[in-house]
């Protein structure tokens, strides 16, 4: 099955670049350290960029336009995206560099409902397979990829 990897979209990048999902403006900063994962590019942030850590609602943006409520799904945390315009993924596929070593796949159904998931614990490498099998799931409409520490949604992915 082929699999789309989608970043924040643009539009949704520039507004979260005024004010975030939590009503906040921003506060950008120069990176001295690097190494955070990007939802823009699908990166990890080098050393000396300029960055923002803002909140991102992802089921709320996608029920809003979808035209269904998010419910008790709703959620907003932080992501770190570039203060600035950036370019987006330089590569389509799965974004190697914010790979990580623990994830969770979460899967969605059209009404925005949690239909299930599963969890990566060190074997990342399987994070293709495990969308693609979730996907299999006529019901399932998107899986949304997040880093199981924090929680942070990290990217979506569909058919």
């Amino acid at each position: 099955m082929d699999l789309r990897v989608l970043p924040i979209a643009e539009g949704v990048l520039a507004e979260l670049r005024t004010v975030d999902d939590a009503g906040r403006g921003i506060e950008p900063f120069v990176d001295e350290a690097g190494g955070a994962p990007l939802r823009c590019c699908l990166r990890r942030v080098r050393a000396g960029e300029r960055v923002a850590l803002v909140s991102y609602a992802p089921l709320r943006r996608w029920a809003a336009e979808s035209g269904v409520a998010p419910g008790a799904y709703d959620e907003v945390g932080p992501v770190f995206i570039h203060a600035d315009t950036c370019a987006g993924p330089d590569d389509p596929g799965w974004p190697e560099e914010i790979r990580g070593s623990r994830r969770v796949l979460r899967a969605y159904s059209a009404e925005g409902r949690i239909l299930g998931g599963c969890l990566l614990d060190g074997r990342t490498g399987l994070s293709e397979q495990t969308a693609s099998d979730l996907l299999m799931d006529p019901a399932v409409a998107f899986v949304h990829v997040r880093a199981v520490e924090f929680g942070c949604f990290l990217f979506e992915v569909r058919r």
